[in-house]
């Protein structure tokens, strides 16, 4: 599989620790590092470029990034606040990287545990947003960084 160049260098930009092998994505804060199946695991290049771009918004969540801190748990409201988040981050990451991936069977139970936290709280979308915008921004500004140097 061809890897999509533009999303390639914009994930590289930010320094993280992205490692490949077995078959789930996550980004473990303690060693501070991106898990990723390998490419050839994702149906094509744009839904490895979007899962990587998930996973790029929960690392900019470290306490030395944005320091943004919600659940630890899975299946906690403030865990499914976290993922809202990385939802809306990496649709954002896709959106200014031209990438348009198809729908994953895991995007609608992320979003149904989100919707009991969005249903509970009538801002919690607009928190979401910002704190995904936040992310974005700051893995823009690395790409500024990294053009710099």
């Amino acid at each position: 599989m061809d890897l999509i160049g533009k999303a390639e260098q914009f994930f590289a930009a930010s320094g993280a620790v992205v490692i490949h092998g077995g078959n789930r994505a996550y980004y473990a804060p303690d060693p501070d590092v991106i898990r990723l199946p390998e490419p050839e695991a994702f149906s094509d290049a744009e839904s490895y470029a979007a899962t990587k771009a998930h996973e790029f918004t929960h690392w900019t969540a470290h306490r030395t990034r944005l320091a943004r801190e919600f659940g630890k748990r899975f299946g906690d409201d403030a865990y499914a606040m976290e993922e809202l988040i990385a939802e809306l981050g990496a649709a954002f990451i896709c959106v200014a990287l031209g990438i348009t991936p198809e729908a994953r069977d895991d995007h609608a139970s992320y979003i149904a545990h989100c919707l009991k936290v969005l249903k509970s709280d009538k801002r919690a979308i607009f928190a979401a947003a910002a704190h995904a915008q936040r992310a974005v921004d700051y893995l823009h500004g690395l790409q500024d960084r990294a053009a710099v140097a």
